[in-house]
């Protein structure tokens, strides 16, 4: 007994010591930073700062609010009161966003991310040399010109959910006049899980064709990743203390759930590499039926793998060995791959959607656009030839609408960073600190966060005028912003587009942008798409941000808007 209560009270001082020390080390920390010096905000809460508030910045103008009070320049407080740098400068942004491998992600969020399926080897969590090795042997999979090669996918299923949505509005008894309600995001989170396991590696999902409403018929890949997107999206007062108590990283809600969620994915990704590898030594490789050159291609019987896991592994092959992917590095890409361009891009379409349901003469006028482009096909339901579709990508009144949509909607709508080393950050203009001085740039210590409000700075007025809140795809027929220089149309939407000291730019932006035009062509073109402006949308932001209906807080995250079929 006696041995057993000292065991306890062993562990229980080593716990509270560890506790101690660690708040004490994050005390001294941010006593030397110099951000304490700066303007602010007022901490709610001693332990949860300003974090709780931020939660919900998409919905409440939180950060255009801090900015009329303290500039384009302030801190804000985290766990335990530490100051952290939040900045919409265009000079100090472009400094800190493109030193991408001096300013890195800190380390709880490269965890978070290897938790949601990425892994510690994958683009998203990786930083430095490795990072720029990665994206060496991704490169050649997301090029401008291998990206076009997969429109027939985005085709094939943008068409399939074109026909489930008429069926499902020519079966409704409801007034077809008022349109039939139907929950945009549920179906576009299937269509894009459909479209990357297609397109990415050459994987059928069956997310589309599983029974609506359920999760029967899905394949054991796609309930595993709905397993851990669905634990992702929760907002614990855990996640915020595995930041600073990096043993609690070992925590994980619905442990036994997940463990075997990522277990499914390492067997089944090792089990696709194992065929693509096959496939690329062999030369042997059928493109999948209904997937061609044009409508109607036969599958060929010299290799000619599209997807982007393929083109990774030949890539890879072609490689300095020195500088190859290992085995468990090309497994974390498959994650990856589905990490980053499954909830974003269907987030992306669903905000997309909700703004021309809201402005239906942009609508309209988009859809007498699209009408107007011939696809030379005589079943819509296989996709046309690859002129045709470069015509679609290349419609301007399309891309106007995709690039404000992606302003107005950035689908994650922050980032953070964190100094790797002292830096002094420069600034575009002046600004005053807490004791009045001004201040022509920003002191920052190793270890200083930073968080880089996208979101916010897509909507500045003083670089998008004071219209930026509206949602006007014409502005982009003469608009040049002064922002930072974004990967795509100037805005950080994408990230950065400065790579001079490494970039985490999207490298799979073109991706995106071309699955967002080919879908909102095939499903604009047939479906009109309405909203009941009784209804109140909110964003609810953990890593993407999604609708949320606020009159329905118990159906969680949904998009409900009204449609019906376009009279021919």
């Amino acid at each position: 007994m006696v041995t057993i209560l000292a065991v306890c009270c062993a562990l229980l001082a080593a716990v509270v010591g560890y506790v101690l020390s660690t708040f004490l080390a994050l005390f001294l920390r941010q006593a030397r930073s110099p951000l304490r010096n700066l303007n602010g905000p007022a901490s709610p809460s001693f332990f949860m700062g300003n974090l709780r508030e931020m939660h919900d910045m998409e919905n409440n103008n939180l950060v255009a609010r801090w900015e009329n009070q303290f500039g384009s320049t302030f801190v804000y407080r985290g766990f335990v009161g530490g100051h952290r740098l939040m900045t919409t400068d265009p000079a100090a942004v472009s400094h800190i966003m493109g030193r991408a491998y001096d300013y890195t992600k800190p380390e709880f969020v490269r965890d978070s991310l290897a938790s949601m399926a990425s892994g510690r080897e994958g683009l998203l969590t990786v930083e430095g040399e490795v990072h720029r090795r990665q994206v060496g042997v991704a490169n050649p999979a997301f090029s401008t010109t291998h990206i076009r090669t997969l429109s027939p996918f985005f085709w094939v299923k943008a068409a399939q959910l074109r026909n489930m949505w008429l069926s499902i509005v020519d079966a409704s008894s409801s007034d077809k006049q008022d349109g039939v309600r139907i929950d945009i995001l549920h179906w576009l989170n299937r269509a894009t899980l459909d479209v990357i396991g297609d397109a990415g590696f050459g994987y059928r999902f069956n997310s589309l064709s599983a029974t609506a409403g359920s999760s029967e018929g899905e394949t054991e890949l796609a309930h595993a990743f709905s397993v851990i997107f669905s634990a992702a999206r929760q907002f614990r007062i855990i996640s915020v203390l595995q930041a600073w108590f990096p043993v609690l990283r070992k925590i994980h809600r619905n442990s036994t759930a997940m463990k075997e969620a990522h277990a499914s994915i390492g067997a089944i990704g090792l089990s696709l590499i194992r065929e693509r590898q096959s496939a690329v030594v062999s030369t042997e490789f059928a493109i999948p039926t209904g997937i061609g050159s044009a409508a109607g291609a036969e599958p060929q019987k010299a290799f000619e793998g599209r997807d982007l896991l393929s083109v990774l592994i030949r890539s890879n092959l072609s490689t300095e060995p020195s500088q190859r992917l290992s085995l468990s590095e090309t497994l974390c890409q498959i994650a990856t791959f589905i990490t980053a361009g499954h909830e974003t891009t269907s987030t992306a379409l669903t905000w997309t959607l909700y703004a021309l349901a809201r402005a239906p003469d942009i609508q309209s006028r988009l859809r007498e656009q699209l009408k107007a482009i011939s696809v030379d096909s005589s079943d819509p339901s296989k996709p046309p030839a690859p002129e045709h579709l470069d015509v679609i990508l290349s419609c301007t009144y399309l891309d106007y609408v995709v690039r404000e949509a992606l302003r107005l909607h950035a689908p994650v709508t922050s980032t953070m960073r964190v100094a790797s080393a002292d830096d002094v950050i420069p600034v575009s203009k002046p600004f005053y600190d807490r004791h009045g001085s001004v201040r022509t740039s920003i002191h920052v210590k190793k270890g200083d966060i930073i968080t880089i409000p996208i979101q916010a700075m897509n909507k500045n007025t003083e670089v998008w005028g004071d219209d930026a809140a509206e949602f006007r795809p014409e502005r982009w027929a003469r608009q040049k912003s002064a922002g930072p220089p974004g990967l795509w149309a100037n805005m950080l939407t994408f990230g950065n587009g400065n790579s001079t000291y490494g970039t985490r730019a999207c490298i799979g932006f073109r991706f995106a942008i071309n699955e967002i035009k080919i879908f909102l062509f095939v499903l604009v073109r047939d479906i009109e798409f309405l909203m009941d402006e009784s209804i109140e949308i909110e964003k609810k932001v953990n890593v993407v941000a999604r609708p949320w209906v606020k009159s329905e807080p118990d159906m969680g995250n949904q998009m409900p808007l009204y449609l019906r079929r376009v009279p021919p």
